[in-house]
């Protein structure tokens, strides 16, 4: 069975009058000058360009400008996953047919992309054409600066403006306690915004709705952590379910299952994800970099281009821990990362592997030399 033509694709427009139609229909989704010249060789094969606003199992829905249709992506499914359709993607689909396939998708701008749980050591590609990546943090729960520090890292990393948004701010009502969180946050969130939030309040919505009405926002954080409440409240409407988190432990459960991006009414496009419990880093050492700018920056003024910042002479990152100017928690962390996103890049990488072993071998050598020399001591 074959579906009617796209009345774009077969009413006899103009170029300037199809490029306003496109325009029309797409803008309040992202569409550009810049998007409309990508696209252009596919539009001279007779493709509609769409955007993707959910996938699912090898399908995904797309707006173009006929409206929303479902397609398949049975011609653009590669091995890598990082390569495969995802939610914001830009897409040349077939004008008719049932079902319709996608062709191609446009060059991503952005990409936010973590590692997967699995011993693969697969990159899971989570959104793509972001622009503010918001990573969400419940007031109602202590704070874990150590997990915001991995989503800011990942969020540098894709591309993307980082944004803290720490929601809940109605059940911290004294303003000294929460101001002393932000500033908690602001410290281990160097050149980031963090803005508190209530959805049931309102408080703190209309700035956050001005900065997301330029550009793609996604929602990052935890289950829990009042993703969907803060989605519904910036669309206006109950758009995205909501269940309240558990009484034990205050973690909530997964109530978006699906990535799914939603134009807000003020402009701009909202991507809405499932809540993360595990946020692995994938070759994310510029992110990591950003995050700890400051560690970075000392470390610049290191005697040695290669210190550990452990026992080496005329370390700048050991003498600003012992002057009081860096917290110990941050040099920790920013120790976890690196590792970590070292382990995982050398996973995939043979030179990574080889880097990794001989770095071992050095701090090897630099253990039993320091044995050696407190055996020299004791006797």
């Amino acid at each position: 069975m074959t579906s009617a033509s796209s009345p774009l694709s077969s009413s006899p427009l103009s170029s300037s009058s199809l490029s306003s139609a496109l325009s029309s229909a797409l803008a309040p989704y992202g569409w550009d000058e810049t998007w409309a010249g990508a696209f252009a060789p596919y539009a001279a094969d007779g493709l509609l360009p769409g955007r993707v606003v959910r996938v699912d199992r090898g399908r995904c829905d797309v707006v173009t400008p006929d409206g929303t249709v479902h397609a398949d992506t049975e011609f653009v499914t590669p091995r890598d996953p990082l390569r495969a359709v995802c939610t914001g993607d830009w897409v040349a689909v077939d004008p008719d047919g049932d079902p319709r396939y996608v062709r191609a998708y446009l060059p991503r701008r952005t990409a936010f992309v973590r590692a997967t749980s699995s011993k693969r050591s697969e990159g899971q590609i989570l959104a793509a054409n972001v622009d503010h990546a918001i990573v969400t943090v419940s007031l109602a729960a202590d704070l874990d600066l150590g997990r915001i520090e991995r989503f800011l890292a990942l969020a540098w990393e894709s591309g993307a403006q980082p944004l803290v948004v720490l929601t809940k701010a109605d059940l911290v009502p004294d303003p000294a306690t929460r101001a002393y969180l932000v500033q908690d946050v602001e410290t281990s969130a160097p050149g980031v915004p963090v803005l508190t939030v209530s959805a049931r309040t309102g408080d703190g919505l209309d700035v956050l709705t001005a900065v997301l009405s330029g550009g793609t926002a996604v929602l990052l954080g935890q289950s829990g952590a009042g993703k969907s409440t803060l989605a519904n409240a910036l669309l206006g409407e109950d758009v995205m379910d909501v269940q309240q988190v558990r009484d034990t432990d205050g973690k909530g459960r997964h109530t978006t299952t699906t990535r799914n991006l939603l134009p807000l009414p003020g402009g701009g496009v909202l991507i809405d994800t499932p809540g993360l419990r595990g946020v692995g880093l994938w070759d994310a050492e510029s992110g990591v970099g950003q995050v700890f700018a400051e560690i970075e920056e000392l470390a610049a003024h290191c005697r040695f281009p290669d210190c550990a910042h452990d026992t080496e002479p005329g370390c700048a990152v050991r003498a600003a821990l012992d002057a009081g100017r860096l917290p110990q928690r941050r040099l920790d962390s920013y120790r976890k990362l690196q590792r970590e996103n070292q382990w995982i890049v050398a996973k995939s990488d043979a030179r990574a592997r080889a880097e990794l072993r001989k770095e071992g071998k050095r701090r090897g050598a630099q253990g039993r030399a320091a044995m050696e020399a407190k055996r020299g001591r004791w006797r």
